[in-house]
């Protein structure tokens, strides 16, 4: 933790039988706020898994699909109202804790995963894994069980876009379901706000998660995420930014692949020119020798890539200026 609360409020998700819970399947500037914050404040925030808890060992995928309730995709806890936050400000969330329960949920949905058409036509398939001291135990058909270690993370994150209500299936600009694994404890995670108040939701957690979630899902579990959320005014982004204690990363989202990340180098190649006095070719360059890209997702609407360089190579002058703390 890089900043010290001693007050933490907890906001909660709303109950299922709420019928308020359509409306957090969206970003969008006409979602009614479930909580209102100040710059600075930090809050323990309860989450859904992206199946909104309704996957269990009594009902399965395919027991939803064919029976059940409604399938909400990917609720948020939210929106969030941060006070103060207006058009062109930037949203910081410093990601605390994410609490693991004991059991995840992996599953295969139809119609929907990274290689949808080039298998067989999916079935729904679900897969539960226990969770024990820090590893996902990840059982096989026959019997044989995979330790995973735990690395959990925030799958869907964002703020309202400005004048459209978009899907949290769906990442862009204003953040949304990257399933960045980046965003974790210890990180930062920058949102650029589009209306005033922000609008801030999150859910979709993961225990963990291979790059790409072939599949389309990965260790799916609800949680309780403890976060501080801060303003920096002034301060425009296009994309969404994480910043560690060690590197500094663009997160873009697009299709084709290759264009999500062209977006994210560029970004990165922004940031270097605005906070640490790179010239823009030099800049060009520079990321041909030394930048990292991580693929995050390629089972949404849109791809999503992580374009990461190590703080090592940066003058320290910049944290003056954005960190907070």
């Amino acid at each position: 933790m890089w900043g010290g609360e001693t007050t933490v409020r907890r906001i909660g998700k709303a109950p299922f039988e709420d019928l308020s819970l359509i409306n957090n399947c969206t970003f969008g500037p006409l979602s009614k706020p479930v909580a209102t914050v100040k710059p600075g404040e930090v809050v323990e925030v309860e989450t859904w898994d992206c199946f909104a808890n309704l996957v269990t060992p009594n009902q399965t995928l395919k027991d939803l699909l064919e029976s059940g309730p409604r399938l909400y995709d990917n609720p948020v806890t939210g929106p969030i109202y941060v006070k103060g936050a207006e058009p062109g400000d930037l949203l910081v969330i410093e990601i605390i804790d994410i609490s693991i329960p004991g059991m995840g949920v992996t599953a295969v949905v139809p119609g929907f995963g990274g290689l949808e058409g080039l298998l067989e036509v999916s079935p729904p398939l679900t897969r539960f894994s226990q969770i024990k001291g820090r590893k996902v135990i990840y059982e096989l058909n026959d019997g044989r069980e995979i330790e995973v270690p735990v690395e959990p993370f925030i799958g869907t994150i964002g703020v309202s876009p400005k004048s459209e209500a978009i899907s949290t299936v769906a990442p862009g600009k204003h953040g949304g379901n990257m399933d960045a694994p980046e965003v974790c404890p210890g990180n930062r995670l920058y949102l650029p706000v589009a209306v005033k108040g922000a609008l801030l939701g999150l859910g979709d957690v993961h225990a963990v998660q291979g790059d790409g979630e072939i599949c389309g899902t990965a260790i799916e579990i609800p949680s309780l995420v403890t976060m501080k959320i801060d303003l920096i005014k002034d301060k425009r982004i296009d994309w969404p930014r994480v910043e560690s204690p060690d590197e500094i990363m663009t997160v873009c989202s697009a299709r084709p692949l290759e264009d999500a990340v062209r977006l994210a180098v560029l970004e990165l190649i922004k940031w270097l020119e605005n906070d640490y006095g790179f010239e823009r070719y030099n800049a060009y360059m520079f990321l041909s020798v030394a930048v990292k890209v991580r693929l995050a997702q390629i089972v949404d609407p849109l791809f999503t890539v992580v374009a990461k360089l190590s703080k090592t190579f940066l003058s320290s002058k910049r944290e003056k200026n954005l960190w907070i703390g």
